[in-house]
C-alpha cells in the first residue's frame, strides 16, 4: 500500500517541503484532515487547490500565507501545528537562537549531552528521541534559568555496517554515511531539538580524524599504545577480529560466519594500567547504581594470592591466581587454558593425539562461550606438577571453562569448594578433598563456597578463613613461592580492526629488503616489515587519510584489505621505505573524545583549548542508552584521565551526572526491529500529529528510565491536551486582560510553577506535563478566559516539552522575540500552600458527609455550622440528641448522637 508520504515522494520534494504540504493542504475548508484519509496522489493535488497551484518556486509566499491566517482563523478545538512548527523552526534557523554563547563569568554553564548515533540507513524510529527529548527538556529549561548552555549533536560515523553495505552495493562508506546522516539530521531538526548545528561534527570528518590520531599518538609515546601477539577471534569472511559478544558457537553474530582462534599482531592499549584510577573516579559521579556496579564489576579488582606449581625438567612453573588461598590444602589437580603457552610442552606423547585434538576444537569458540556452557569439557595431559607445601604430585589437565584472557591461564582446582571445579572433578572421576567448613562445625555440603574453618589443612587446622589467608600466603612467600597480589578482570583494550571503514593508526615501520643493493620498490623487490620498530607520524602530517579504494573485500589476509592498497602503504623517507599500518581503530575511537571537540570545533590549532576546557568542562548532564553502560564510558573516561595525566585537560572525570533513557518498545512488547515489523517512524507521527505530540507523548509515557511499549493510540491524549491549551490561549487573546486571577486559580497557578520547576529538575518530567494538563484544564474551565501574565507563564512552562507551542502561545502574547531565553517562573511559596483543608463529619463514627474549612480554624462552631448545612448531617442528628461533639481542628468532626 502506498503511503501520503511515499505520495508525496512522487513529486521529488523534499521532506522539508512535504511537511509545509501538509500543513497547508489539512487546513483546506478551515477543518484539519486526518492523514490517514489522504491515500491518492490526485486527491492531494485536490486540496491542494485552495491555494492554487503549488510548485517548489511559490511555495514560500504559500507557506507565508497558511502560517499568518493560523491563528486567525483557526476554528475552536482545532491547532494548525504543521505551519506552527514550520515557522518555528524556520525561526530559530534563520535567528540561530540556540548558538552556543560565550562564555560569561557572572553567569553559571550547563553542557548537555547526547550520545550522537551512528547514522544508520534506515534512519530513527520513534525509540530514539525518546533521550534527545530529555535532554532537549533540560537544555531549554537551563536557558531559561539563566545558564550558558552547549547543547550539541553530531554523528558516530565509522564503522562495520557502512563497510559491508559498501560492499554489498558497490557504494563507496562515505556515501552512504553522508547520505545517512543527512536523514539523521532531517528527521531530529524535524522534532524541534535545540542544537546549536554550528558545533555539529561527525567521526569521519578529516579534522577530527585529526585530532583522533594526534590522540592516539599522545598514547602512543606515553607507552599505554602497543603491539601484540594477541589470541583473537578472526572471522575471515568479514575480515576482521570480533568480539568475544560477537562470537556464538564458533560463528560470527552478524552473518553466521566460521571464526578461527589465533595469534595475530595487534595494536593494544593498556587500560590495565589505570585500573585502580577508573575503579577510584567513580567515586563522587551522579550516575545510576547499575551502572556503576557494571563498571566496578567489568574492571574486577580482587585482593588475593599468586601460587606457583613447579613442573616436570626445566620447564616454567605454572602460576595460578586465587582469592582463597586458604583452600590450598584442598588442590586436587591444575587446570590449564586450551591456549596456554605450557600446554604443548607438558602433553606426554601418549597423550599428545587427544590434547592437540582438543585444543584445535576449543579454538574457535569465544571466551564466553567456553565460560557460558554448563557441560565441563577437558582432557589429561599426561604430565603433574608438585604442590607448593606437601610435595604431592597434582595432574594436570586443560579444561576449557579456564580462559587465557583471565589472570595466568591456569586455575588450580580445589572441587569441594568451587563449584566449577566441582562438577568437573565429578565428571572425570577426580579427588574432592574439602578443607574448610562451617563454623558452627555442621557438615556442608559439597561444595561448600563460603567461609568458615581450615580443616585437613596440617598447620592451619583450626584457622578462621581470614587468618588461614595469611598464614597460608606467609607461608608461601617464605617459600618463594608465591604472594600477595592484586588481580583485575580487565583485559587491555584490542584496538585493531582489519576492516577499511575507520581511522588509519598513525605508525609505520621500516622495509627491509632481502637484497639490500638490488633494492628499488617494495612492491616489486622481496622484503620483510620490521613491525618491532614503529614510527609515529608526525603530527604537522596528521590526517593520515585512507586511501581511496573500490574493492573493500577483506579477503584472507587478516593484515586487511588496506594492505593491497600498496601505493598507500608503501612510502619514500629521507631516501628510504617505510611501509604503514594497515590496522584501522574501531568504532569506539571517535566516541571517545567527541564530548572534548564539540566545545571547540572550530579550532584548526588545537584538538580543544584550554579556554574550552575550562569553560565547558565537564558534562553536566550526560544521556544515553544503557548499553553503553560499561565499554564506551569505560573507554572514554581513560582517554579523558589520560589527557588528564599529560596536562589537556583540568578535570579528572568527563561525565558528572549520567542518566539512562528507558527503552520504548513496540506495540507488541518487543524491541523495535525491521524483521518484528514493528517499528514506527518518527515522520509519521510527526506529520499526523506534529512534532510537539511525539515529544509531549515520550515524555509523558512513564518515568524517564523505564521500559515502555509505544501505543500510538494513546498519542491522542497528548494531542487533546496541545489543542486545549492553544483554544485557552485564543481565550486570552480575544479577552485581553494584562493580570489579575481568582484566589483558587493564583494558587493552582503558583502549584504548578512550583511543581514542575521540581520535577524537571528531577527529570520527573511525566508528572510535569501531568500538573501542565491540570492547570489547562482548569484554565479551560474559567467562564472568564485566564490572564495574559497566567498564559505567558503557562506557555513558558510548556516550552521545553512542546516548544513551537510555547512560542507559539509567547507570540500570541505580543512578544516579538523567541521565550528560549526568557526568564522562567517563579511562584510565592505562601501561595502554594492549602488555606483549607476537607475533613470527614462522623455521626457516631461513621463518616455521613464532609466540610471544607479554614486549615486553622480552631472554633468548633463553626464547623458545626458547616457541617449542619449539610442536609445528610443534619438528617442523622436530627434523629436523636447530640450527647458530644469531638472537634479536631483539621482533622475530624464527630457527632455522638443518642
Amino acid at each position: 500500500m502506498v503511503t501520503p508520504l511515499q505520495h508525496l515522494r512522487l513529486f521529488g520534494l523534499a521532506t522539508t517541503t512535504m511537511v509545509l504540504l501538509f500543513a497547508m493542504h489539512s487546513r483546506v475548508g478551515n477543518a484539519f484532515m486526518p492523514l490517514a484519509r489522504i491515500n491518492a496522489s490526485h486527491r492531494l493535488r485536490k486540496n491542494l487547490g485552495g491555494f492554487g497551484r503549488v510548485t517548489l518556486s511559490n511555495l514560500e509566499s504559500v507557506v507565508q500565507e497558511a502560517s499568518s491566517s493560523s491563528s486567525a482563523s483557526t476554528p475552536p478545538n482545532t491547532y494548525p501545528f504543521a505551519p506552527i512548527e514550520a515557522k518555528w523552526q524556520k525561526y530559530w534557523s534563520d535567528n540561530a537562537t540556540f548558538k552556543t554563547p560565550v562564555r560569561s563569568a557572572s553567569k553559571p554553564k550547563k553542557y548537555i549531552l547526547d550520545m550522537f548515533p551512528y547514522p544508520s540507513g534506515s534512519g530513527l524510529h520513534v525509540g530514539h528521541p525518546e533521550g534527545y527529548t530529555a535532554s532537549d527538556v533540560m537544555a531549554r529549561y537551563y536557558r531559561q534559568t539563566g545558564h550558558d548552555v552547549l547543547h550539541p549533536m553530531g554523528w558516530d560515523s565509522f564503522g562495520l555496517p557502512a563497510e559491508q553495505y559498501a560492499m554489498q552495493t558497490g557504494t563507496h562508506p562515505e556515501v552512504t554515511t553522508f547520505k545517512n546522516i543527512d536523514t539523521f539530521k532531517r528527521q531530529l531538526k524535524s522534532l524541534g531539538f535545540s542544537y546549536d548545528w554550528d558545533k555539529e561534527i561527525a567521526t569521519t570528518d578529516p579534522e577530527y580524524v585529526r585530532w583522533t590520531q594526534w590522540i592516539f599518538i599522545q598514547l602512543f609515546n606515553k607507552g599505554l599504545a602497543a603491539q601484540s601477539s594477541v589470541s583473537v577471534n578472526w572471522c575471515p569472511a568479514l575480515g576482521t577480529v570480533l568480539a568475544n559478544e560477537e562470537v556464538i558457537n564458533g560463528l560470527s553474530e552478524r552473518g553466521d560466519h566460521p571464526v578461527k582462534r589465533l595469534p595475530l599482531r595487534q595494536w593494544v592499549l593498556e587500560i590495565t594500567k589505570y585500573a585502580d584510577r577508573l575503579e577510584e573516579g567513580l567515586e563522587g559521579l551522579d550516575w545510576p547504581a547499575g551502572t556503576m556496579t557494571s563498571q566496578k564489576q567489568w574492571i574486577g579488582k580482587s585482593s588475593g594470592c599468586d601460587i606457583a606449581f613447579e613442573t616436570p625438567g626445566d620447564l616454567p612453573k605454572i602460576t595460578v591466581f586465587t582469592t582463597r588461598c586458604d583452600t590450598l590444602m584442598g588442590v586436587t589437580y591444575v587446570s590449564l587454558a586450551p591456549e596456554h603457552p605450557l600446554v604443548a610442552d607438558l602433553t606426554t606423547a601418549d597423550r599428545k593425539e587427544e590434547v592437540d585434538a582438543y585444543v584445535s576444537e576449543t579454538s574457535s569458540r569465544s571466551d564466553m562461550d567456553r565460560t557460558s556452557n554448563k557441560e565441563k569439557t577437558g582432557v589429561f595431559t599426561g604430565s603433574y606438577c608438585v604442590h607448593p607445601l606437601t610435595g604431592e604430585s597434582v595432574p594436570i589437565w586443560v579444561a576449557d571453562y579456564v580462559l587465557g584472557s583471565y589472570g595466568s591461564g591456569a586455575v588450580m582446582a580445589v572441587p569441594a569448594h568451587d563449584e566449577r571445579d566441582f562438577e568437573f572433578a565429578e565428571k572425570f572421576n577426580l579427588d574432592v578433598k574439602a578443607v574448610v567448613q562451617p563454623a558452627n562445625d555442621k557438615e556442608a555440603e559439597l561444595p561448600f563456597t563460603g567461609t568458615g574453618v581450615n580443616v585437613n589443612s596440617g598447620e592451619f587446622d583450626g584457622l578462621k578463613t581470614g587468618k588461614a589467608k595469611k598464614a597460608v600466603m606467609r607461608k608461601l612467600e617464605e617459600l618463594d613461592m608465591g604472594g600477595e597480589k592484586i588481580q583485575y578482570k580487565l583485559r587491555d583494550w584490542l584496538f585493531s580492526r582489519q576492516r577499511y571503514w575507520g581511522e588509519p593508526i598513525p605508525i609505520y615501520f621500516p622495509v627491509i629488503f632481502d637484497d639490500e643493493a638490488a633494492a628499488t620498490d617494495p612492491k616489486t623487490c622481496k622484503h620483510t616489515i620490521d613491525y618491532d620498530t614503529p614510527i609515529a607520524v608526525e603530527e604537522s602530517e596528521l590526517p593520515l587519510e585512507l586511501p581511496p579504494m573500490e574493492d573493500f573485500h577483506p579477503g584472507d589476509d587478516p593484515a586487511g584489505c588496506l594492505a593491497r592498497a600498496a601505493d598507500w602503504r608503501y612510502f619514500q623517507k629521507g631516501g628510504k621505505w617505510f611501509a604503514r599500518e594497515t590496522n584501522t581503530m574501531p568504532q569506539w575511537a571517535g566516541s571517545c573524545w567527541y564530548y572534548l571537540r564539540y566545545t571547540d570545533t572550530k579550532n584548526n590549532e588545537q584538538a580543544w583549548s584550554e579556554k574550552a576546557d575550562k569553560d565547558w568542562l565537564p558534562v553536566d548532564l550526560y544521556v544515553g542508552g544503557a548499553e553503553h553502560a560499561v565499554l564506551h564510558l569505560l573507554y572514554a573516561r581513560f582517554w579523558h584521565q589520560v589527557l588528564y595525566d599529560l596536562g589537556h585537560t583540568t578535570h579528572k572525570e568527563p561525565f558528572q551526572k549520567l542518566v539512562h533513557q528507558g527503552m520504548i518498545l513496540g506495540a507488541d512488547n518487543e524491541k523495535m526491529s525491521k524483521s518484528r515489523g514493528n517499528v514506527v517512524n518518527p515522520d509519521d507521527v510527526v506529520l499526523e500529529t506534529g512534532a510537539d505530540s511525539l515529544r509531549l507523548y515520550e515524555m509523558f509515557m512513564g518515568p524517564l528510565e523505564a521500559v515502555k511499549p509505544w501505543q500510538t493510540e494513546q498519542v491522542s491524549g497528548v494531542v487533546r491536551f496541545q489543542r486545549k491549551l492553544y483554544q485557552v490561549c485564543q481565550g486570552v487573546v480575544a479577552e485581553d486582560r494584562e493580570s489579575g486571577e481568582d484566589e483558587e486559580t493564583t494558587k493552582i497557578l503558583h502549584k504548578t510553577m512550583k511543581k514542575v520547576t521540581a520535577d524537571i529538575e528531577s527529570m520527573s518530567f511525566n508528572t510535569a506535563i501531568s500538573a501542565l494538563m491540570v492547570l489547562t484544564n482548569h484554565l479551560a474551565s474559567l467562564k472568564t478566559p485566564a490572564s495574559k501574565d497566567t498564559m505567558e507563564k503557562l506557555a513558558l512552562m510548556v516550552s521545553p516539552f512542546a516548544p513551537h507551542l510555547g512560542e507559539e502561545c509567547w507570540s500570541m502574547m505580543g512578544h516579538d522575540e523567541s521565550l528560549a531565553y526568557a526568564p522562567w517562573v517563579e511562584w510565592d511559596d505562601a501561595l502554594t500552600v492549602d488555606n483549607e483543608v476537607t475533613m470527614g463529619v462522623q455521626v457516631n463514627g461513621k463518616v455521613r458527609g464532609e466540610i471544607t474549612i479554614g486549615k486553622d480554624v480552631e472554633d468548633e462552631s463553626v464547623a458545626v455550622e458547616l457541617a449542619m448545612a449539610q442536609e445528610k448531617v443534619a438528617r442523622y442528628t436530627e434523629a436523636g440528641k447530640v450527647v458530644k461533639v469531638i472537634f479536631r481542628p483539621g482533622k475530624i468532626l464527630n457527632f455522638i448522637v443518642k
